[in-house]
């Protein structure tokens, strides 16, 4: 008996050594894999569902970043992780491309107008890179599009990391109608990279599309920020995402909202937004 159990126990001892010595070096490969996508939201996150009210009429989600404590707040953080379309808030990157590829010298840069009549009448004249931002042109950022070329677009879309990555659909639409995804999260990440000047953009492009961002300014606060509309089948999206620089800190913020009524957009989204910040002491 005392053979038998001798020889089990050290058995079972070399064994152990066995697995101990594989594991040291480095035989077993199995790759340590984050529980937590990049664009989902953080376990340590300070959710506001105070922030409800803000949001009546509305599913959304809202998310805010201060750089200074590295600290975020939320409200619906699932909302905040969901990557939806894009639509106008990427003419930040059509911006940065165009800069970095030199289509466009500046933010003085012209397009001339075709002469086709739109709705909102501050797009039916020639338009400068500040201006097509300022008034959300879309015409202008597809002529830019076609010029840059989808080829170009997608090395500077893989290089950035910007949301899915998936530019199906047409190179001048793709933002709008086509794959292109991206969550309020990951929105907030790409401002802060832009802000400190770690894209992979020359910080010429970077300097100047910060410029042309810059919505509202005093001598407490500056705004910068930039809002999108968009249609994901049957889903009307508002986005506004953007910075808030006051007393020597910055905050990050990305909002998104929706509707199956088109009272869902940009211009509506920002002005929850703004009453957010208000409520947060961020704006007067």
């Amino acid at each position: 008996m005392f053979e038998i159990s001798h020889h089990l126990r050290l058995s079972l001892g070399i064994s152990l050594m066995t697995l101990f010595l594989v594991g040291c070096s480095g035989v077993l490969k199995t790759p340590i894999v984050s529980a937590m996508p990049a664009h989902t939201a953080a376990p340590d996150s300070n959710v506001k569902p105070e922030l409800e009210k803000y949001f009546q009429g509305f599913t959304g989600g809202f998310v805010l970043y201060d750089l200074k404590t590295d600290q975020y707040i939320r409200y619906q953080p699932e909302r905040t992780a969901e990557r939806l379309l894009p639509a106008s808030t990427f003419k930040i990157m059509n911006a940065l491309i165009g800069l970095d590829t030199g289509i466009i010298p500046d933010e003085n840069f012209v397009i001339k107008w075709d002469g086709t009549h739109y709705d909102d009448p501050t797009w039916n004249q020639d338009q400068t890179l500040k201006s097509a931002i300022q008034n959300s042109v879309v015409w202008y950022f597809q002529d830019l599009a076609r010029r840059v070329g989808k080829e170009k677009i997608q090395t500077y879309v893989n290089a950035v990391d910007y949301g899915n990555k998936d530019l199906s659909g047409q190179v001048d639409s793709f933002w709008l109608r086509g794959g292109l995804r991206i969550s309020s999260d990951e929105q907030v990440e790409f401002l802060k990279q832009l802000y400190l000047g770690r894209l992979p953009f020359s910080q010429r492009a970077m300097k100047i599309v910060k410029k042309i961002l810059v919505m509202e300014k005093d001598g407490v606060y500056t705004l910068s920020g930039k809002t999108g509309s968009g249609l994901m089948g049957a889903r009307y999206i508002g986005r506004f995402v953007g910075y808030v620089e006051e007393k020597g800190d910055v905050y990050f913020f990305a909002t998104n909202i929706e509707s199956p009524r088109s009272i869902a957009s940009g211009v509506k989204a920002q002005e929850i937004t703004h009453n957010i910040l208000q409520s947060l002491s961020l704006l007067p």
